[in-house]
């Protein structure tokens, strides 16, 4: 009965925002970042923690720097995602350049699915609306975990999938993808979260020892599916570049762990370039290294 109340009571609002025009989006952006950061000192300190220990080099005043931008890009994010609810494809093509259309383009027409690979970095939610908005190119899906709220689960389901793109659950992921290995398809896998430390390839990332999912990289190889990489970088506030590479043509040739470095590797390169546009308030680093038996 909470989350219904809580539900029909948040959807006015919700929507309230995506109709918003963009200036005032970001207008409303700067008072949630005052009230967010300013106020609540939201994991300020998760964020100073991670900031430093990927740039021992940096000096205080640098960290500080790249806090007070990556503030104003998660406050930006936040209202960005809840105005995919409404935002049009023509303005969504106005707003995301598209760099390498052409190399998954050639993948459609040889029928040929791929692996997408991406991190939280940029805005993942346009870029998916972005890739959907464009034609000819092959079937987008992307892998979600579904809410416990179902109301709130169906509403995020309506925003990722009102552009055409389409969803597999985390769970479900290497069934359906072994189901669909007919269909022309680009699975979007999202490859920086934590994963379970047994689990995990272990490497170091960002100066870090860091658990990896494996997920990517072992469902390429048992697909064949080239992984290709997406990067998203900001030019400006509002505008978003999206640019897309084939890091990996021919997965089955690679040895074990070969893919997954060289994803998480590009990923830190982004990171390294554009420090702000990544989710420092994720607990990335909660795990130790398993001991060796």
């Amino acid at each position: 009965m909470i989350g219904a109340l809580g539900y029909y009571l948040a959807l006015p609002f919700l929507y309230g925002i995506a109709l918003l025009p963009f200036p005032l989006l970001y207008l409303l952006s700067d008072v949630l970042r005052l009230l967010l950061f300013g106020v609540f000192g939201y994991r300020r300190k998760v964020v100073l923690t991670n900031l430093r220990n990927s740039f021992p080099e940096k000096s205080e005043e640098g960290i500080q720097r790249i806090r007070r931008r990556f503030e104003q890009w998660f406050c930006d994010l936040t209202l960005e995602t809840i105005k995919t609810l409404t935002i049009s494809p023509t303005a969504v093509r106005r707003r995301v350049d598209f760099e390498g259309v052409e190399l998954l383009r050639r993948y459609a027409e040889q029928g040929q699915s791929v692996v997408l690979v991406l991190g939280h970095f940029g805005n993942w939610e346009l870029a998916g609306a972005r890739y959907s908005a464009e034609p000819g190119l092959p079937q987008l899906y992307v892998i979600y975990h579904p809410l416990q709220n179902k109301r709130f689960d169906r509403l995020v389901h309506h925003m990722r999938t009102r552009h055409g793109t389409r969803l597999y659950t985390m769970r479900e992921t290497s069934k359906s993808m072994l189901r669909d290995r007919h269909l022309n398809t680009a699975t979007a896998f999202i490859a920086d979260q934590t994963p379970a430390p047994e689990r995990a390839h272990w490497m170091t990332f960002l100066n870090q020892d860091t658990p990896v999912f494996q997920g990517t990289e072992s469902l390429s190889r048992k697909l064949g599916y080239p992984v290709v990489y997406i990067s998203i970088t900001r030019p400006g506030r509002g505008h978003y570049h999206l640019q897309v590479e084939t890091l990996v043509a021919d997965p089955r040739s690679t040895d074990e762990g070969e893919i997954t470095e060289i994803h998480t590797r590009r990923l830190e390169q982004d990171i390294i370039n554009y420090p702000d546009l990544w989710l420092w308030t994720h607990r990335r680093w909660k795990h130790q290294r398993p001991a060796m038996k």
